[in-house]
């Protein structure tokens, strides 16, 4: 388990901040996984600090779903979930096409040239880089619907998607079908078509859903630490 960072130099809410998101990091890369156990003097030793900022980090966790705290037992990596997968693409849709919908009336030329370049980028990227250049994509163009508690929503929900999409990336290779619907997505930005964005976004990260579900199904050890 290789955890340590800049975390160690830092004291107080920041010090659980930076822990916070380098144990985030570690989660959903992959480099923690499924079930693996959250030994609270082993982070400790590593990040060089008491145990009370590590358990507010992991209280953090917990309650994005990234963390299983059992009294008496210790935390642990949570495990991989096809119900929870379901839900969060589910909420994914709801939340990204609200965004999507407010932001497209303010969104500049400007704006959309990025997002493209983050999407050539993308294109040129290989499997390592996708899942963060993927993120980047969607945010950009959700980034103009002046709505940041929706925002903060939707980047907690991303990133228990991006947990799934690590532990099937080795075997699911879509990004060729998510690079069209990327491109279809930006030209109708571009035309302001509202509705025919919205339509598109919908479908994309539903179908995304429904693919990873269904490997996680029929892929019963995939990423659930056994």
């Amino acid at each position: 388990m290789t955890v340590e960072g800049p975390a160690a130099r830092l004291r107080g809410g920041d010090q659980v901040a930076a822990l916070t998101a380098e144990l985030r990091t570690q989660i959903i890369s992959g480099a923690l996984r499924p079930g693996e156990a959250l030994r609270q003097e082993l982070l400790a030793d590593r990040f060089a600090t008491s145990r009370m900022p590590i358990r507010e980090a992991l209280r953090v966790l917990e309650n994005e779903g990234l963390v299983v705290l059992v009294p008496h037992k210790g935390a642990s990596v949570a495990p991989l979930d096809p119900a929870e997968l379901e839900e969060v693409y589910e909420m994914r849709v709801a939340a990204e096409t609200l965004a999507l919908r407010r932001a497209i009336p303010e969104l500049s030329n400007a704006q959309i040239d990025r997002a493209e370049r983050i999407q050539d980028r993308a294109e040129a990227a290989g499997m390592a880089g996708f899942g963060a250049l993927n993120r980047l994509f969607h945010t950009t163009l959700y980034a103009p619907c002046g709505r940041p508690r929706l925002l903060a929503h939707i980047a907690g929900l991303i990133d228990v998607a991006d947990r799934y999409l690590t532990f099937t990336a080795g075997a699911l290779d879509y990004r060729d079908r998510s690079h069209r619907e990327h491109r279809a997505l930006l030209a109708a930005c571009r035309r302001r078509d509202e509705a025919t964005a919205v339509d598109l976004l919908g479908r994309h990260i539903a179908e995304a859903g429904e693919t990873l579900l269904r490997y996680l199904q029929e892929s019963p050890r995939t990423g659930r630490g056994d």
